[in-house]
């Protein structure tokens, strides 16, 4: 069973839209597929998916971890895609106790001898509960926009991941433990941590802990994909993760493909309908096709990709971004053709675009403001 978590780092990103759609995708596609949403506090899964408001669902099990979890599992109406729904209305589900996660996690892996593809839809943020989830796989997604914002908490989710992994590595009573407990101690937040430096640190107190770690984070391949894009050259924004991630993590990751914002996504999410089923020949839905069928070209969750697949990778999304620009425009003259879109609903398109853009640029020099004056004060990413 391979494991397919998706995070974000910040909400309103389309992370469920991605999880959903995906789950659709690769049921399509012959796969046998549970999704599972894990945005616990927050849950809102079933509505992308057009699912009935949920009965049960995880926060049901986790008040009493000894019951049939096959009870809060739900067939679709997709073929070959199942879905455990999330919870809202029961206090505490966002804060896992150990025990809790424990079991969950337990009832999750059992679910291999009749599951392929297991998708975790997680919550937004750093939450440790939702790091440990998202460390189940070395191949999770993390989905970000083009907003500074964005594009910023996808960084930080990264980093923070890297993080957790040194402590869940590093025994208790080890002298990398310590280090990391003394920095915590110090109040020296992942968010201002150079990790290479903290390796070399390390590899200097505890080789044997680095030599783990090392081996562990081998494993880590997380994937990249950009999603709400407006233009070909929002997608090059992913570069920036891309830099950050090897020169201040020593973390690779992989690029999935971008995907377009789409008016059809209000339309159909108002339907009730994964877009993938409302519209499948829409720019959104053959984006969601094209991100499954490389998920299916590696087949190993363990698969390591080498510098050249990485890079081969940013490419291949550079040019699907412009494609899809193309399409995307011959999609609108074919409806001011037909009649279907008047001039005067482009120009109150255009006019909201315009809005948009603005406070993408007052957020944008707010944040700039912010990383000058953290410069300005010694602060390294």
């Amino acid at each position: 069973m391979r494991i397919i978590p998706i995070a974000s780092g910040k909400g309103g990103v389309g992370k469920s839209l991605v999880a959903a759609n995906l789950g659709v995708a690769l049921a399509q596609a012959g796969q046998r597929v549970v999704l599972a949403d894990l945005d616990l506090g927050a849950s809102n899964l079933h509505l992308v998916l057009g699912h009935q408001s949920p009965k049960t669902g995880i926060g049901t099990f986790l008040n009493d971890t000894k019951s049939d979890f096959n009870a809060v599992i739900a067939d679709t109406d997709v073929r070959g895609l199942r879905f455990i729904p999330g919870d809202t209305e029961i206090p505490g589900t966002a804060n896992l106790k150990a025990s809790q996660l424990k079991a969950l996690v337990r009832r999750l892996l059992a679910l291999k001898d009749e599951t392929d593809i297991l998708i975790l839809d997680l919550g937004a943020g750093t939450h440790q509960s939702i790091l440990d989830f998202f460390l189940l796989s070395g191949q999770g997604i993390v989905v970000s926009a083009p907003a500074v914002t964005a594009v910023l908490n996808a960084y930080v989710f990264l980093k923070n991941t890297v993080f957790r992994l040194m402590f869940t590595v590093f025994a208790k009573g080890s002298r990398a433990r310590a280090y990391l407990e003394q920095i915590r101690k110090e109040g020296s937040g992942p968010q201002k941590l150079y990790i290479p430096q903290m390796l070399a640190e390390i590899k200097k107190i505890d080789p044997e802990s680095h030599e783990k770690f090392v081996t562990h984070i081998g494993h880590l391949h997380p994937r990249l994909i950009m999603n709400m894009v407006e233009e070909p050259k929002d997608a090059d924004v992913a570069m920036k993760i891309r830099r950050s991630c090897e020169e201040y993590l020593d973390l690779k990751i992989e690029h999935l493909g971008v995907i377009y914002r789409d008016t059809a996504q209000d339309v159909a999410l108002s339907s009730r309908l994964p877009i993938t089923l409302y519209k499948p020949q829409s720019i959104l839905s053959q984006a969601i096709y094209r991100i499954a069928d490389k998920i299916l070209q590696t087949e190993e969750d363990d698969f390591a990709p080498n510098e050249k697949d990485i890079e081969e990778s940013f490419q291949e999304a550079g040019m699907e971004a412009e494609i899809d620009f193309d399409n995307k425009l011959e999609y609108v003259e074919d409806l001011l053709h037909s009649g279907a879109l008047t001039q005067g609903d482009l120009i109150e398109t255009v006019k909201s675009q315009q809005f948009e853009i603005s406070k993408l640029k007052k957020e944008n020099n707010f944040i700039k403001l912010k990383l000058s004056r953290a410069i300005s004060q010694g602060f390294k990413p």
